[in-house]
């Protein structure tokens, strides 16, 4: 992943509603083994959905595409190449989104590029033997087993590149922005409260390199992420409303305000998205 200094763009905020969700929580899991012979971390997010969340449940991460809707690479973006194989993927996984089954165009990520989660919800473009493809798909687990730049895919996105039957083939990937409309949208982890606060950014168009709190809309503290992808706070964020400042890895800044820290809870933000590539 390019992590690039950039000028930041910000946007302005207005308050966001509220909308409870049901339970979408991870317990660090392990998913089906997959024909590498590894097994992609599954943390377990169950798939019910909030009354806020889209009936094709894209606000549970970022929706991938389909092979022929497979976008741009940002200028300056590394290729990778490695191995693709794939497992019993259901959009869950070791990210902490609860499975989607009405979009599995997913994969989990190597461990050396996998990290600290930091490409959770991220979109890659994925060319298989003889230039087969591209696809994209959107990274939701990690593969402990996979060598670097590695990519464990769905059945139903390995199936796009070559038969099943072949297990493993030689593939080249890229990130590329994800096909996404509307705000942010910020998941609160079950037991979030004014004294302990984990919060997941999903809804994004590219991958989040930063996230920050303000009590004050003044001064913003930074959050660890956690790599099960959420980031958390282990003093609290306090019981007033909060702003937020998530910086992605072009160096685009959304700051939304006036959101209010609750328990299982999923809030929309208004401040927009992120610009495709370097703002």
């Amino acid at each position: 992943m390019s992590h690039r200094s950039v000028g930041a763009l910000v946007l302005t905020l207005t308050l966001a509603p509220v909308v409870a969700c049901a339970g979408d929580d991870a317990s660090g899991d392990t998913s089906a083994a997959s024909t590498s012979g590894s097994a992609s971390t599954s943390a377990s997010a169950s798939a019910s959905a909030s009354a806020s969340t889209a009936t094709d449940g894209t606000s549970a991460g970022t929706s991938a595409s389909s092979a022929s809707d497979t976008g741009g690479a940002c200028p300056g973006e590394a290729q990778h190449s490695g191995d693709g194989t794939y497992y019993a993927a259901d959009g869950s996984g070791n990210c902490s989104f609860p499975a989607t089954p009405q979009d599995l165009m997913v994969a989990a990520m190597n461990a050396p590029d996998y990290g600290d989660s930091a490409p959770c919800g991220a979109c890659a473009r994925v060319t298989g033997p003889g230039g087969s493809g591209p696809i994209v798909v959107r990274v939701v687990d990690s593969c402990p087993g996979c060598a670097g730049g590695d990519l464990d895919l769905s059945p139903q996105a390995f199936e796009l590149l070559a038969p099943l039957e072949e297990g493993r083939i030689d593939i080249t990937w890229e990130y590329v922005p994800c096909p996404v409309d509307g705000d942010l949208r910020y998941h609160f982890k079950e037991g979030s409260s004014q004294w302990w606060t984990a919060v997941q950014v999903r809804n994004h168009r590219n991958a989040i390199a930063t996230f920050e709190y303000s009590k004050d809309g003044q001064t913003f503290v930074p959050v660890a992420r956690e790599s099960y992808n959420y980031f958390v706070a282990p003093e609290g964020m306090g019981p007033d409303p909060v702003t937020f400042r998530v910086t992605d890895v072009h160096g685009a800044v959304i700051v939304d305000g006036g959101l209010v820290v609750g328990d299982n809870v999923e809030v929309a933000g208004a401040a927009g998205n992120f610009p495709s590539c370097a703002p």
